[in-house]
């Protein structure tokens, strides 16, 4: 535990390069699509088809980076302890456009097995209170996602 909280204190208080800022806004937000993926505990192969293309177009990256990302999000994930410290990272670099796009991406992902679970919502409300995000700005992304399904 000691140890965990000193590399987290050693890897925030070094200086970082651009690339490693990047990266590591990248793997937050791909976190957070793989939260919204793992909520109801069920991979379906809609959404497993369909995260590699949210990144794609949601980080503007390359179909073999969001593939390594989503390794990389998938350990993240599991050493999480809150959304809060991937929310925190992108609300430092991200504008509201692009937090909105974020959001997008994640309903996208709940709805593309056909339901929503209450997890999914739960997740999805919940980081779009911590990247805040107006209550219409959640509904409007909402509205969009349902709507292209």
């Amino acid at each position: 535990m000691i140890a965990k909280l000193k590399h987290f204190i050693q890897s925030h208080t070094q200086e970082s390069s651009p690339e490693d800022k990047v990266k590591h806004l990248n793997l937050a937000a791909a976190t957070l699509l793989l939260e919204v993926v793992y909520a109801d505990e069920h991979l379906s192969s809609s959404e497993a088809a369909l995260l590699p293309a949210m990144l794609v177009n949601t980080l503007h990256i390359s179909a073999d980076e969001a593939s390594e990302l989503i390794n990389e999000a998938k350990l993240s994930r599991h050493n999480a302890t809150s959304l809060f410290e991937f929310t925190t990272e992108i609300n430092s670099q991200f504008s509201v456009e692009d937090k909105q796009k974020l959001l997008l991406a994640m309903w996208k992902l709940a709805y593309a097995d056909g339901e929503l679970s209450q997890y999914e919502d739960q997740i999805i409300r919940r980081t779009a209170d911590l990247l805040y995000l107006k209550h219409s700005e959640l509904i409007q992304m909402r509205n969009i996602a349902m709507e292209i399904r």
